[in-house]
């Protein structure tokens, strides 16, 4: 008869002995880190297949965004306590003196696990090299962000400045670049608008002036008649027109400037929720791991609760 009882204790040969095991540390973090990056690449997919150009189809921008935030949650808190547990089932045990010890050296392992993986995460995600683990984020972020403008990887000055300087009919905006396809000189009301025909110089100009007038509150007078001025050139409208048309644009850069702050504090706090609740879900899957340890319990990795032959007896 096989007899199945607590693990063996294991004392320390040095009073200078570390009880930290980094092996059983490292082996948690790096699982947990590859389980996160399949589980986030997974994710991605679902996100994608989910989505749809078409009107009518697929599932709403807010609800995909609602969900990418949930699975990026819930993967990371689960991939620390497969960590966690990892590290605690696999620390040797040391002569502690009371149970409270134990528990507290386990929990300690699973907390050192939560704390390199997120210094890995942090690392490759600042190295070039680690561009290919990082392709499951940037997928699953932009799941999310398909459809929703606050989270597009483009800038949203681009459709302000498109806004601001679009041309009032469309043979004006065809005129400026017909002489020129055509190879015959410009007629000069085309050339003194052709400085201010939306070049990269100009709208590059146009974008700080909005972002200094964004980040000081208030556009001056001077920028306005200034960036007016560009407007009535590029646009055709009258000085009064375009005055208001940058208006316009003024206060939609102002309100795209407010959806960014709100949208980087609310990724912080849920990032901050998200590892804190990480921290505390591997301390107590390391302490459960210590606890199947201490006791032999077996590891299941099937619904099915069959022992081995060897140890039913």
């Amino acid at each position: 008869m096989t007899h199945v009882g607590p693990a063996p204790v294991t004392s320390a040969t040095s009073a200078g002995a570390s009880f930290v095991e980094w092996g059983a540390v490292l082996a948690g973090a790096f699982l947990a880190a590859a389980i996160s990056f399949v589980l986030l690449t997974f994710g991605a997919a679902i996100g994608l297949s989910a989505t749809s150009p078409w009107p009518n189809s697929g599932v709403s921008a807010k609800l995909i965004a609602t969900l990418a935030v949930l699975w990026a949650m819930m993967q990371q808190i689960g991939a620390f306590m497969i960590g966690g547990y990892v590290a605690g089932r696999m620390r040797s045990r040391w002569h502690e003196t009371t149970q409270h010890e134990v528990e507290f050296r386990d929990g300690l392992h699973g907390g050192l696990v939560w704390a390199v993986g997120i210094v890995i995460g942090a690392a490759l995600a600042m190295a070039a090299a680690g561009a290919a683990a990082k392709t499951g984020i940037d997928v699953a972020g932009k799941a999310a962000a398909t459809s929703v403008t606050a989270l597009s990887t483009s800038d949203p000055m681009d459709a302000v400045l498109d806004t601001m300087l679009r041309p009032t009919t469309v043979a004006q905006a065809a005129g400026a670049s017909a002489p020129a396809a055509a190879g015959a000189p410009a007629p000069a009301a085309s050339r003194a608008r052709s400085p201010a025909s939306g070049s990269d110089e100009t709208r590059s100009e146009m974008a700080r002036v909005l972002a200094s007038a964004v980040a000081s509150g208030g556009l001056s007078e001077p920028n306005r008649t200034y960036l007016a001025q560009l407007v009535a050139q590029r646009s055709g409208l009258s000085q009064q027109e375009a005055e208001r048309r940058v208006n316009e644009a003024f206060t939609a850069a102002r309100e795209a400037a407010d959806k960014a702050r709100k949208a980087a504090i609310l990724t912080g706090f849920v990032t901050a929720a998200s590892l804190i609740i990480s921290f505390g879900a591997a301390w107590w899957a390391a302490l459960r791991g210590g606890q199947h340890r201490d006791n032999a319990v077996p590891a299941r990795f099937a619904f099915g609760r069959n022992r081995r032959p060897d140890l039913a007896s």
